[in-house]
Order: C-alpha cells, then structure tokens, then sequence
C-alpha cells in the first residue's frame, strides 16, 4: 500500500484517539513520519479538509451526539471536546448546524453529521481479495415492526461503494442524526415495488415509528414496509482493514444457506437490509422470510 496513504490514516488515527485533546500540526507530523508542511499537504488532498478543520467538524458533531442523547450543560461539552471558550463553541456550531447548541439539545433536528472516512480503505478495495474459506456466521431469527423508512435514493448504484459514487457519503452523517427505531441508519436492497423509475436498488436510510410526523429532510423519499421476520447473518469481529473480507465471509455464508431447515423461505418482497460494517460486532446483512409450515 502507498506510504502517502498510510501516512494520512495514521494522522486520522491519531486524530480520532485524542480528538478531545489539543492536537498540533507537530503532532500529525510526527505521526506521519513527514514534515509539518508536506503532512498538511497530504492529508488535504487525501481528505479534502485541512487537518484543523477536519478536527473542528469531528468535535462538532461528536458534540451535537452529545447533546442528543446525554443531559450535560454545553460549558462541560464545550471544554471536554476541546474548544477554547462557550461562545466559540456556540458560533461554531451554529455555522455547521445553523442551530444554537441548546436550541438543537431541546429539539434535536435532522443534521448533516460529520462521520469521517479512513483513506485506508480505498486502498484496501482496490486491493481487495476474496476470502479463502468462510469464516463462523452467527444466524438467528428476528422480527421487524411495520415502520417507515426515510430513504435517500440514488441512480443505478446496486451496492455501497456504486451509492457513494453517486449521492456521496456524506448522506450516512445527516441519517445518523435521527432516532431510528433500530438505533442505526440501514442500508437497503429495495424490491420493484418500493423504487421510483430511474432510481437505484440500493439506498440508505432510517426506520422511523410509522407515526413518524417529524421532519423529512430535503431530498429523502419516505417508504412504508410491513411486520416482517427476517433471518439476521453476523460474521465474527474483524480488524477494519478486513472489512472486504468480512463482508464477502457472510455474504457467501448466505448463497450457501438453505432457509428451508428453518422452516422458512425467502421473502423477496421486503428489502435485504445492511447494518454499518462494525469490527467489533462484525459484519450483519439481514434477509427477509416467511414461514413455510
């Protein structure tokens, strides 16, 4: 792998250990095993932020989920993440957010999160191999509400890396500002009759309550799915450089798993569904089903 990019993923590391820190371009230097300038340089063009304000959106948002679901007075937040005064803090949030930090802890909105990317990862898709041998797959059977789903479409993408060419990736930080009923946004594969003509089969959203009268960002469509069993695949944990591999472990798992000695048989008018690839919970892909006794 390129040691530019290497370089870049270890200031990132070391930007997500000691975001609540004060943190230097020394710092990121020295990580990186460049010159102060030449490190800047990189992790701009790899990043498409300055590292200062990379840093200053991650603690923003780390801030703003913060304030969604803990009850904590905005002076703790605002020295805890680093920010040198209450109002700086307050300004800075509201030019991110276009809310005052205590507006936005009484009435949590619909907000473009900042949820950054390791460049590694680029590089180890292009790198990618299929697994040899498939590793132990967890399986169990679980049941999903009738809900809605607020889903931002996208063109022809039929899988992640297709949806983040297309709508971009930045579309997961504003879905994981809202409360789902399930805790996380989802990744669907939606069957013919949820599609509009000329969108995409896969698409990311969040399952809301179908009572949901909260606010539907703009440029997000709003689905109605049933009660629905599904059969839940969770890979073993895994290091995040082996994400490709975890991913294609469950997804073969699956091609080989035969529902019927469960009792089941596809159900292929609800959505497959994809939870984030998480290394210390591993990989999930959900299929729906239905009974067959």
């Amino acid at each position: 792998m390129e040691e530019k990019t290497l370089a870049v993923q270890r200031m990132q590391d070391y930007i997500e250990k000691h975001v609540n820190e004060t943190i230097t371009l020394a710092d990121l230097a020295k990580v990186s095993l460049f010159s102060p300038w030449y490190a800047h340089r990189l992790f701009k063009e790899y990043t498409n932020y300055s590292p200062a304000d990379y840093i200053r959106r991650l603690r923003l948002s780390r801030s703003a989920v913060r304030l969604q679901k803990e009850h904590c007075k905005i002076i703790d937040i605002a020295y805890e993440l680093g920010f040198q005064s209450v109002d700086g803090y307050q300004r800075a949030f509201y030019r991110e957010f276009g809310w005052n930090p205590s507006e936005y802890a009484k009435n949590p909105v619909p907000i473009p999160l900042f949820i950054p990317y390791g460049v590694i990862y680029n590089e180890i898709r292009k790198e990618h191999k299929k697994m040899n041998e498939v590793k132990n797959v967890f399986i169990q059977i679980i049941k999903k509400p009738a809900r809605k789903v607020l889903i931002k479409r996208g063109k022809e993408a039929i899988d992640y890396f297709g949806y983040c060419e297309e709508v971009g990736c930045e579309v997961w930080g504003l879905l994981a500002s809202m409360k789902s009923i399930s805790g996380e946004p989802v990744c669907l594969w939606l069957p013919d009759q949820y599609r509009k003509p000329g969108t995409s089969l896969y698409v990311q959203g969040v399952e809301v309550p179908l009572d949901y009268d909260g606010i539907i960002p703009e440029g997000l469509d709003e689905i109605t799915l049933p009660e629905a069993e599904y059969l839940m695949f969770q890979g073993e944990p895994f290091l995040e450089k082996e994400y490709c591999q975890a991913i294609d472990g469950v997804q073969e798992a699956i091609k080989k798993f035969d529902p019927t000695i469960r009792g089941y048989e596809w159900d292929e008018q609800n959505p497959k569904i994809q939870l984030e690839p998480i290394g210390k919970r591993g990989y999930i892909e959900m299929l729906a089903v239905k009974s067959i006794m």
